[in-house]
């Protein structure tokens, strides 16, 4: 009884002097099973504010708390996740008189950081009467998701660039007070001279895999320092769900590395390349034989929204949408087969097989992967 009892106040914490040499040890073992059987969770949520005047270019939208749960959770199911809270008037999100907001899991990952069963939660946010919080895009999408949408199974790729800068704000890899060579050797390269920051691009990918992300791939963009990585195919709640994460794996391990990840859309004036998130779209109808019709006419429906997209395609795309460096002017719609200087390509293989998937090549890096996917659902299905 007195070595039982010993034995549960040392897992509880208290001190084991007393205790024998062997008593301690059994204690120390049940404390470290306690432990490990513990699972670490990781509530991650965006704040709505990328590209936001009051954060500054540099920063992101992600934020993240750990939840620690004694019991796991392995079925790895968002609703077997308990709703969790924090201080909204810290994040932009409420003010401090009612600052509480809800967070409400949507999509769990493996923690490819921790590793074990530790995960990543996605959520969205809720306001302080359980209502989706002005800042929730993802509850607009999902709002939209009727059974004409489902029919058509609407497909998405969504191509992530970024710029990597050092702490002090500096562009990765350029030299101290001056520029590297002028862009063209840059794009896909390979070699000292050429990339800058592969090691954190490559740990990005690796850390997207192991999370169980459906990314394509990655690559070193035309300007030195400019990266981009591609999210999909996937539905439509999944792209923004697996955007959000993977963008908060890239800030994350910018922390080992020493490197922050802007998407700010022109990080650089002049002749440099802009940053975007061209989103690649198909639906079932342009899968099949013929899809080009139901391309041409999904592109017929978008030219007569194009303010509506342009205003809610990312803070600062004026800056990059200039109709040089692969854009077209950000007043004008036109499309092209193969042309990236267009605001919609058709990719030469789709001409050819006369089915497949539009690029919509509009949106800036910083935009919102739900905001862009919900418009074009509803301006080209709905």
């Amino acid at each position: 009884m007195a070595a039982a009892m010993t034995q549960k106040a040392c897992v509880a914490g208290v001190a084991v002097k007393a205790a024998a040499p062997s008593a301690r040890r059994q204690a120390r073992f049940v404390a470290v099973r306690v432990s490990a059987l513990a699972q670490k969770a990781e509530y991650i949520w965006y704040d709505g504010q990328e590209g936001q005047p009051q954060k500054g270019a540099v920063f992101n939208e992600m934020r993240s708390k750990t939840k620690v749960l004694q019991k796991p959770v392995t079925s790895m199911h968002p609703k077997d996740f308990p709703e969790w809270s924090f201080d909204g008037s810290s994040t932009g999100q409420a003010e401090g008189n009612n600052s509480d907001c809800i967070l409400r899991p949507v999509c769990v990952v493996p923690d490819p950081i921790r590793g074990g069963d530790n995960v990543l939660v996605m959520c969205d946010v809720l306001d302080a009467q359980g209502a989706p919080h002005e800042s929730n895009t993802r509850a607009k999408l999902e709002a939209i998701i009727n059974d004409t949408v489902k029919a058509e199974a609407p497909l998405f790729g969504f191509e992530q660039e970024y710029t990597m800068l050092s702490k002090g704000g500096h562009i990765f890899g350029w030299p101290s007070g001056g520029y590297p060579a002028p862009q063209g050797p840059f794009y896909c390269g390979v070699g000292h001279e050429s990339v800058y920051g592969r090691p954190l691009a490559e740990a990005h990918l690796d850390a997207c895999v192991k999370a169980g992300l459906i990314i394509s791939g990655i690559n070193a963009e035309v300007m030195p320092g400019q990266w981009e990585f591609q999210i999909g195919p996937t539905g439509p709640l999944e792209t923004g769900d697996q955007v959000m994460i993977a963008r908060w794996l890239l800030h994350r391990l910018g922390e080992e590395y020493g490197i922050v990840a802007t998407f700010a859309p022109k990080p650089v004036k002049g002749d440099w390349n802009g940053t975007g998130a061209h989103t690649n779209y198909s639906t079932k109808s342009m899968r099949e034989d013929g899809g080009m019709k139901a391309i041409e006419a999904a592109i017929e429906r978008l030219s007569k929204c194009h303010p509506e997209h342009i205003s809610q395609y990312g803070t600062g795309n004026e800056d990059r949408l200039t109709g040089k460096h692969e854009t077209c002017d950000i007043n004008t719609f036109r499309y092209g087969v193969a042309d990236r200087g267009s605001s919609i390509r058709i990719p030469l293989p789709v001409q050819l097989a006369g089915k497949g998937y539009l690029e919509d090549r509009r949106p800036a890096a910083n935009v919102d992967p739900y905001t862009v996917v919900r418009l074009l659902i509803k301006n080209t299905l709905l």
